[in-house]
């Protein structure tokens, strides 16, 4: 016995090395190098198959031998200077999450969701380039609906609707020591300048606010224009008092004229007649005609009846200047029900539009004002006053609908939505926290083990856990310094992806820790670089491809998608950085604590185990004792134990030697029964095969296993066993066959585009007001803009065309004789030809002349020959002659194209209100030139610059449904391109298609990324792993991931937007985590297909299950979002993610494997289940000093086993010991009758080089025992060789060798001369 050694016993610390005996093809005690050789080194698989010993993969082996080399000496020097590496490795991470404090959110829909570089990008771009960013106008929008029943049109609630629009109106802000009222923010139209400074005076306050209401078809609609002020034209005159609630601006002229020529009358009326301003408010019916207000002049003020609202609302209202602003009904009323002659009867909706100036606009109107004098006013303060306002119009809305009880009131402004977007796109600190905090609690109870605190790993666990946070907030620093911005998508899903993905390659390093520590060949100081050297390529796979994977996935062209694979990307590196270079610092500061017997987290105390051999009967103690082994010194022979079990056929008994008896505290906490099979008991139990277990013995073993239950023992003892079954193998191919099928249907089942309803918290009130305008309404204005490649002048024809192109688009709004409202050319044209009629009656009738006009001629007579004279040539800018002969319209209805741009020169100023009703916008602006009717000495009229920018309005209704929404952007596109490849250069702009135009593109996008993703993981782990087969069946399952998920949203519900879309990308990543590994762990093990399967499922099913646990546990903190947003898109679409990949990963892919998976890497010759024990190394020979001052001598190291009848040898000489386990063998034959009881065997320890035979007395009642015992001698072999540098000359090998040789003819001669 003393020759035998121990496993414990490691060979850098006595040079001996254990070679396995006799064992079952696959069994616990089975080495890994030779089941799992290319695993554990693929250096030794590769020098095996050159040996001829096996074939397999030598290029795979080459490649990952070097790298397992070098992740070996890592992890070495993380082990050696383990305290070092961890103090800079988190000192980096602290030092890269400063640069959070640069990071920007990104709200603006413009910038997030149009395509970069792409076409809309471009027409954006060439928008703000001639208006500038802040341009147009804002609407805030009223929208009242009835709580009860389905008729909105009743006089109270029109009352109602006037009260809180009313409110709205009087609205005021107080900021920068200003109070600033809706007058003084709100839209007005231009009204042109009469050079009276009294006419100017009282017109600047009768200017009203533009507001599309229903209101306008009643009297009580002049209340919401004000003035705020009675308007007093002084005591000289025989007006005062006025306000649009009493204004009848005809009667007001007639003052005027019965004034004589005090005031320029003539000029006024024209200006009143081309606006089609007559009346005003006074002859429409009033909504209460009991109002002491309403005037005499309303129809129904003396029959004091009600109007009928349904009639009155039918064919939309007129705002006060009839020609400009007419409302149509669909911009109205919405839910119309009409009777037979098209009258409504009913409807459920009514609409009010308050318009506001924007930013620039108001800048550029305050910018000289005397208002602003006082503070430095720039566009940002203009900005900021904006948002006041409609932040506070939003709260008066829902403060008047709170305090009703007869209708649903809902107010929305376009800083409300920007708000929700903000909210939406800001991290929840409390869900992030929760999340991670989950995770940590499930890190330390997965990895605790109750039995043993010394070994339990709840520590690094939780280490790893806060180390991939670190992790995460400094790869996100990283991006933030690197100027990639956050969005939703990034806020919403990066955190918790990024941690899954972490946490998964830290469960499975502290995984193969856990392994590692069990297996006593591995040397203490080598335990990080052999978890390293295992896992490290693995973990090298997986990150490089999911970033990789992403990498490729930022050819997407739209900056939120870009924005976050970018981000995703970056935090892959870090958290493969801080997986492989940190976290290996942290578990070998806890081996540390390991060797000195401490208690797992609270490492202060001295640790305990409770794995101590339950006794299932007492037992006598050894009397001897054996000392501890001292350092360095050759320690005693180990003493055995004997283990005895019943055979077979229960006739009799078998014992076996156990594993050595030593001091070490280890060595005493191993339990005997983890030797010996389940059933096996000490040999000091009675061997009578009938008699069964006690119920002692029965809780004894329930509680053993429950304490070492674990996910590990299940893959190998249930879970991979049932997965090579014909029926498991057949079964799972039925099921996830009907899960694709599933997945296709859902697939066509999916919709595209994103409802704002979906990112608005249900039941609030932008969720009403959101619901009840795509319910009722669905209203959004667009343009048409036409670019500076145009004719203008000479393309007139086919801009009149392109416009009448729109009829046929449906759900653009139209008047009631079915034909579209008037562009600014029409206008333009009509202005023209207006002018033109008062030239022809002044011409024939003699008041105007080919040298001039006279005193009776009209004004717009005189500004008609104006225009006519023009040329257009700046060197003879105008002709007398011309009166006569030119037209300023032709009968074609073209515009003079010589003089196009002097006329437009004069249009713009002297008919502003329909300029600015028309909405053109037209860049650059033309001279502002004011008509003087008296004077005949200036004929020249300015001519305005090119038009590199114009504008057509329309308006759109009925936009519920997204697939509405993208057809008719389709159709305005394919009329636009049309035009545009005929040489009329046009885009449409507007909200729908900066929202939804990325529809058109989107799944041609989010097929062209998946294509990429997948693409690129099949090339990393081909090259990777030299095995094209393994990366397609992997790319393959992962492929099937992506159907199933895809068809889940669509049998569920969620549409395709960008955020779905990212997460199909991100599934793939997510799915590399269930699956790269289990094909790794597949083709690095040896044997057949199902063997390799379960190897497979056995070392690598518990690592993914914990990180699935651990991404639920993250994901699980999205489910309590205020944002039903989140919930469906987020937590519902994420968790069915994980699922399926945890099915496909762990169930599907291991089946695949099993029938048609890739040969492995290392298949031996000899035995197809296990390589042939290599043949150990001789020792490398140590590395000699450059400078000896004198000859050092190497101690031979001590060993624990040596034979007496072998001299010690030199100690320059180095030496390996090859130790033979001994098989003992006993048999017991119990020769007496089965129902005598039996004795109780005895143990024995014992070392022979022969067969013993001997029988037992019979005891008193005539029992006999029979023990047969055999056993196997010991074999050991050294073998010597001097190591290099260490022997002079004069003591050489040869010499050394010669004197042997003498000593050994001397003993002989003198052994025969005895």
């Amino acid at each position: 016995m003393e020759g035998w050694s121990h496993p414990a016993f490691r060979p850098s610390e006595g040079t001996t090395m254990t070679v396995p005996t006799r064992r079952e093809a696959f069994t616990p005690e089975d080495s890994e190098l030779c089941t799992r050789t290319s695993w554990v080194d693929a250096k030794t698989a590769y020098k095996e198959i050159k040996k001829g010993k096996a074939s397999g993969n030598t290029c795979a082996l080459w490649l990952r031998w070097h790298l397992q080399k070098q992740l070996f000496n890592l992890g070495c020097f993380i082990e050696r200077h383990c305290g070092k590496v961890l103090f800079v490795g988190l000192l980096l991470l602290c030092l890269c999450c400063i640069g959070l404090k640069t990071a920007t959110i990104e709200t603006n829909v413009e910038k997030l969701w149009v395509e970069e570089g792409g076409r809309l990008d471009q027409e954006i771009a060439y928008t703000q380039k001639h208006l500038g960013e802040g341009s147009g106008i804002t609407n805030e929008i009223v929208i009242q609906t009835p709580k009860s029943g389905k008729n909105i049109l009743s006089k109270d609630s029109l009352l109602l609707h006037l009260r809180t629009v009313l409110a709205a109106t009087q609205i005021t802000v107080d900021m920068y020591d200003i109070t600033w009222r809706f007058s003084d923010l709100c839209n007005k139209p231009s009204f042109p300048s009469f050079e009276d400074s009294l006419v100017d005076q009282m017109l600047e306050p009768l200017t009203p606010c533009v507001i599309i209401s229903p209101l306008d078809c009643f009297w009580e609609g002049a209340k919401l224009l004000g003035p705020d002020h009675a308007v007093n034209a002084g005591s000289s005159f025989q007006f005062g008092g006025l306000k649009w609630t009493n204004l009848n601006p005809e009667h007001l002229l007639s003052q005027l004229r019965s004034m004589g020529n005090i005031f320029p009358v003539q000029a006024i009326e024209d200006f009143l007649a081309r606006a089609g301003i007559t009346t005003g408010y006074v002859r429409k019916s009033c909504l209460d005609p009991t109002d002491p207000e309403c005037p005499f002049t309303a129809p129904n003020k003396l029959s004091q009846q009600e109007p009928d609202i349904g009639s009155e609302l039918t064919g939309g209202c007129d705002g006060f200047a009839t020609k400009y602003m007419h409302w149509e009904e669909d911009l109205i009323v919405g839910g119309v029900h009409k009777n037979r002659s098209g009258h409504i009867v009913r409807a459920e909706a009514i609409q009010s539009i308050v318009q506001l100036m924007a930013e620039k606009q108001m800048f550029e109107y305050y910018e000289d004002s005397y208002k602003v004098t006082s503070i430095d006013f720039t566009r940002e303060k203009a900005r900021a006053i904006l948002e006041a306002w409609q932040r506070k119009f939003t709260q008066v809305v829902q403060e008047m609908g709170n305090g009703t009880q007869e209708d649903n009131l809902h107010g929305f402004s376009s800083t409300s939505l920007l708000d929700m977007l903000k909210e939406f796109s800001e991290v929840s600190y409390v869900r992030v926290a929760l999340g991670y905090i989950f995770m940590l609690v499930y890190a330390i109870i997965s990895l605790m083990r109750w039995t043993d605190f010394v070994q339990s790993q709840s520590g690094i666990g939780m280490a790893g856990v806060l180390l991939v946070a670190l992790s995460v907030a400094a790869g996100l620093g990283i991006c933030s310094v690197l100027g990639i911005r956050f969005n939703a998508s990034t806020t919403q899903i990066i955190p918790f992806l990024a941690l899954g993905l972490g946490v998964d390659d830290m469960f499975l390093l502290a995984h193969t820790f856990a392994e590692n520590a069990k297996n006593k060949e591995i040397s203490s100081k080598e335990q990080t670089g052999e978890c390293l050297k295992r896992t490290g390529v693995t973990v090298l796979l997986t990150s490089i491809t999911n970033a990789s994977a992403f990498f490729m996935a930022a050819i997407i062209p739209i900056p939120a998608l870009r924005a976050f694979v970018l981000q995703a990307a970056i935090l892959v590196i870090f958290n493969c950085a801080s997986i492989l270079l940190v976290f290996p610092a942290i578990v070998s500061v806890d081996l540390i604590r390991k060797e000195e017997n401490r208690a797992d987290v609270f490492c202060c105390f001295p640790g305990t185990s409770t794995t101590d051999v339950v006794e299932l009967a007492p037992r006598e103690r050894h009397t001897e004792h054996v000392a501890p082994p001292v350092y360095r010194e050759p320690s005693p022979p180990p003493s055995y134990q004997t283990i005895t079990h019943t055979s077979a056929g229960g006739d009799h008994a078998i014992t076996v030697l156990g594993p050595p008896q030593s001091d070490s505290p280890v060595s005493r906490q191993v339990s005997l029964s983890s030797v010996g099979p389940p059933s096996a008991s000490s040999s000091r139990q009675c061997l009578t095969p009938d008699e069964g277990p006690t119920c002692r013995e029965h809780c004894a073993q329930t509680q053993q296993e429950c304490c070492h239950f674990s996910l590990t023992r299940l893959a190998k003892s249930k879970y991979g066993p049932m997965l090579e079954t014909t029926p498991a193998k057949i079964l799972v191919g039925v099921l996830f066959i009907a899960l694709l099928v599933f997945g296709v249907w859902g697939i066509v089942k999916v919709k595209d585009g994103l409802d704002l309803t979906d990112i608005v918290p249900r039941d609030t009130n932008e969720w009403k007001f959101l619901d009840a305008q795509g319910k009722y309404f669905g209203f959004y204005n667009m343009y048409i803009v036409t670019k500076d490649s145009i004719n203008y002048p000479n393309q007139q024809k086919m801009m009149f065309a392109l416009h009448k192109e729109f009829l046929k688009i449906n759900k653009v709004i139209k008047k009631e004789d079915g034909t579209l409202p008037d562009f600014w050319l029409e206008l333009f044209r009509q202005w023209l030809l207006d002018l033109q009629l008062a030239f022809d009656q002044d011409w024939s009738s003699g008041c105007i002349t080919t040298d001039g006009w006279f005193a009776n001629s009209t004004e717009e007579g005189r500004l008609g020959y104006l225009l006519l004279i023009q040329t257009g040539d700046v060197d003879d800018p105008y002709r007398k002659e011309q009166a006569a002969t030119s037209r300023l319209v032709n009968d074609q209805g073209i515009i003079n194209p010589q003089a196009f741009y002097n006329y437009l020169t004069a249009w713009v100023t002297n008919d502003a209100l329909a300029y600015d009703a028309s909405m053109a916008e037209i860049k650059p602006e033309p001279q502002h030139w004011v008509y003087d009717p008296s004077d005949q000495m200036e004929l020249r009229i300015p001519k305005a610059q090119a038009i590199l920018y114009s504008q057509m309005p329309f308006y759109l209704n009925n936009m519920v449904d997204n697939q509405d929404v993208i057809a008719t952007i389709e159709e305005i596109r394919k009329i636009c391109d049309s035009y545009t490849n005929n040489g009329l250069a046009v885009y449409p702009s507007g909200i729908p298609f900066t929202f939804w135009e990325q529809y058109l593109h989107l799944r041609f996008y989010l097929l062209l990324a998946l294509i990429c993703v997948l693409g690129v993981t099949f090339l990393v782990i081909t090259l990777v792993l030299m095995n094209p087969w393994a990366g397609f069946m992997v790319v393959m399952v992962l492929a099937m991931i992506v159907v199933e998920l895809f068809g889940f949203m669509g049998l569920i519900g969620i549409k395709l937007s960008a955020i779905p879309a990212v997460i199909l990308i991100v599934s793939v990543g997510i799915g590399v985590e269930f699956t790269v590994h289990i094909c790794v762990g597949f083709i690095t093990a040896i044997g057949s297909r199902n063997r390799r399967m379960r190897i497979a499922l056995e070392h690598m099913f518990a690592p993914v299950i914990h990180g699935a646990i651990s991404t639920l546990l993250g994901v699980a903190m999205l489910v309590g979002s205020e944002f039903d947003f989140i919930v469906r898109y987020f937590f519902n679409v994420l968790t069915a993610l994980v699922v399926l990949g945890v099915l496909n990963g762990l169930i599907l892919l291991p089946v695949l494997l099993s029938i048609f998976g890739p040969k492995g890497e290392v298949q031996p010759k000899d035995n197809p289940d296990r390589l042939s024990t290599p043949t150990p190394e001789a020792t490398p020979p140590p590395q000699r000093p450059p400078r000896a001052l004198s000859r050092r001598v190497y101690p031979r190291m001590p060993s624990d086993i040596s034979l007496t009848t072998i001299s010690e040898e030199p100690t320059q000489y180095s030496s390996h010991e090859i130790i033979v386990s001994p098989e003992v063998v006993v048999e017991t034959t119990i020769g007496a009758d089965s129902g005598t009881p039996a004795s109780c065997s005895s143990t024995s320890s014992s070392s022979s080089n022969k067969n013993n035979t001997s029988s037992l007395p019979q005891s008193s009642q005539g029992i006999r025992h029979v023990t047969t015992v055999r056993t196997k001698a010991t074999v050991k072999v050294e073998v010597h060789h001097p190591v290099p540098g260490t022997v002079d000359q004069e003591h050489s090998y040869k010499s050394k060798r010669r004197k042997l040789k003498e000593l050994e003819g001397s003993d002989s001669d003198s052994s025969n001369k005895s």
